[in-house]
């Protein structure tokens, strides 16, 4: 795969992705936030084994997806402070989650952010999945919500955030990451089994129901 920099904020780079492929597809049709991919570097599809669970509508053809594409970002300046950048949506293709796809997009964006100037990056994720990914790519938790589900994380351009450390194996350690895992806990949505184990698995035996019994 490789990195391909659509385009900055207001550079009216578009993408067509397949809403059955990725999570949020529709909102990279629209040109106004900057856009990053990693795509096959030829061209051709980026998963050609993959069969969707469901045909497309007649009126809609599959030569009008950009199918090259494997995973995609998009972002643009925080609407209050100007040297901020937020990364607005994430997605993977279905068949490559779980490959670290996301967070080596990340990574590369960001990067490419601290180049043009950026000071911060921001962005809110919505699961404790994504969250352990962010803090993975230097992201910390601030403490903040934008949302009833969605806690912010930030990360200086240039360098990981303090409190973004992780462990001897790459996984996120430390008092600010184990914060969010319980605001996600303790939050109004109603978390899955499979995310609340997650969330109890980091936090300790017996974090999950709030007791902190071993």
């Amino acid at each position: 795969m490789e990195y391909a920099f659509l385009g900055g904020p207001d550079s009216g780079a578009t993408l067509r992705l397949d809403y059955r492929a990725f999570a949020y597809a529709g909102k990279f049709v629209v040109g106004a936030p900057g856009k990053a991919v990693l795509r096959t570097p030829d061209g051709s599809p980026a998963v050609p084994e993959w069969e969707p669970d469901e045909p497309l509508p007649p009126t809609v053809e599959a030569s009008a997806f950009d199918d090259d594409v494997v995973a995609a970002v998009s972002f643009s300046p925080d609407r209050t402070d100007p040297d901020c950048c937020r990364l607005r949506y994430v997605t993977v293709h279905v068949a490559r989650r779980g490959e670290g796809l996301g967070p080596r997009l990340i990574d590369r964006t960001v990067a490419r952010l601290a180049a043009d100037g950026y000071d911060r990056v921001k962005i809110a994720v919505n699961n404790p999945f994504a969250y352990a990914a962010l803090h993975k790519c230097g992201f910390a938790y601030t403490g903040d919500r934008t949302g009833i589900a969605e806690l912010e994380l930030e990360r200086p351009a240039a360098e990981p955030a303090a409190g973004a450390e992780t462990g001897e194996e790459g996984e996120p350690v430390g008092d600010r990451y184990r914060a969010g895992l319980r605001a996600f806990r303790d939050g109004d949505r109603d978390l899955d089994p499979v995310e609340r184990e997650f969330i109890a698995a980091r936090l300790g035996e017996g974090e999950a129901d709030g007791t902190g019994e071993e």
